[in-house]
C-alpha cells in the first residue's frame, strides 16, 4: 500500500520533533560553553574559548578525568574477559540451567543503578574493602560485563563451526583453536562492545556514589559537586560539552565497527 503525501510528512515531521526534543538541550548546552559571561542568560552574549584554557587548567576537573579514564579502561577490561568466557560457555556447551545463567547475565543492566549501588557498597563494608578506584572499577564492571557479553554471544551466533572443528581435527588444541579461529572472528565484536563499555563507565554516575571513596571522583561526580557553585558553571558547561564528545565518539566507532557484518 502506498503512503499518502500527509502521512509521508507526518512522520518526517514527527521524527524531527523527536530529534528537537533529544537534541535541542545539548545544543543548548554546547553554545553555553562559548559564552563569555559566567551567568547563563539567553542569548549569549558572544563567543569565547576562555573557559576551555580555564577548565584545561582546572586540578581538579584533570584529577576527575585521569580517575573516569582509569576506571572506565580497567572496568572495560574487566568485562572483555568475563564476557567473553561467559558467552563461549553458555553458546558451546549444553547444561542445565543455561537459559537461566545468560538471563542472569543480562539483568544487572537492568536493575536500577541505586540497588546496584547500595548492594555493592555493602558487600565491599562487609569484606572489608576499602573504597576507591579498585570499587569504582569493580562496580562499573558489573554493568558494562553485559555489553561485551551481548556482544560476543550475538557474533558467535552467526559464526559457522566448521573452521573450529577443522583446527580440532588437524590437531590442534582448545586454546590455539580459540587463539588463531575464534578470537579473530570476534575481534570486531570485542572492540565494538569495548568502545561501549568504555562509554557507558565514562559516564556512570549512580553506582559510583555508592562506591567511590573520599577524595576519589570521576568526572560526573566533579559536574554535580561543581554545579552547585554558580561561579564554576562555565567550567561545568565546558567540561560536560566535552563528556558529549567522549561518549558519543565511542558509540559512533562501536556501530560502524560492530555492524551486522559475519567474519
Amino acid at each position: 500500500m502506498t503512503e499518502s503525501f500527509w502521512t509521508r510528512v507526518g512522520l518526517r515531521v514527527a521524527t524531527w520533533v523527536v530529534l528537537a526534543f533529544l537534541y535541542v538541550p545539548l545544543l543548548i548546552l554546547i553554545i553555553y560553553a562559548f559564552n563569555p559571561s559566567r551567568l547563563q542568560a539567553w542569548p549569549p552574549s558572544g563567543f569565547t574559548l576562555h573557559w576551555f584554557a580555564e577548565t584545561a587548567g582546572n586540578p581538579g576537573v584533570r584529577e576527575a578525568l585521569a580517575t573516569s579514564v582509569l576506571a572506565g579502561l580497567g572496568a572495560t577490561g574487566v568485562a572483555l574477559v568475563l564476557g567473553t568466557l561467559a558467552a563461549l560457555a553458555v553458546h558451546r556447551f549444553e547444561f542445565f540451567g543455561r537459559e537461566t545463567i545468560s538471563f542472569l547475565f543480562v539483568l544487572p543492566i537492568a536493575l536500577p543503578g541505586v540497588v546496584t549501588g547500595i548492594a555493592l557498597r555493602t558487600t565491599f563494608q562487609t569484606a572489608g574493602i576499602d573504597f576507591g578506584l579498585f570499587t569504582i572499577i569493580v562496580g562499573h564492571a558489573t554493568f558494562c560485563v553485559v555489553i561485551a557479553y551481548n556482544n560476543v554471544i550475538a557474533r558467535l551466533r552467526r559464526l559457522p563451526r566448521t573452521p573450529e572443528e577443522a583446527s580440532a581435527d588437524l590437531g590442534a588444541d582448545t586454546w590455539t583453536t580459540f587463539r588463531r579461529i575464534t578470537l579473530p572472528s570476534i575481534g570486531t565484536a570485542l572492540l565494538s562492545g569495548g568502545l561501549l563499555a568504555f562509554a557507558l563507565s565514562f559516564d556512570e554516575i549512580i553506582v559510583t556514589n555508592f562506591t567511590a571513596g573520599p577524595g576519589t571522583m570521576t568526572i560526573p561526580m566533579w559536574i554535580l559537586s561543581a554545579i552547585r557553585r554558580p561561579t564554576e558553571l562555565p567550567v561545568v558547561n565546558v567540561v560536560a560539552f566535552v563528556l558529549i564528545l567522549v561518549s558519543t565518539i565511542p558509540v559512533y566507532l562501536a556501530q560502524r565497527i560492530g555492524g551486522d557484518r559475519t567474519h
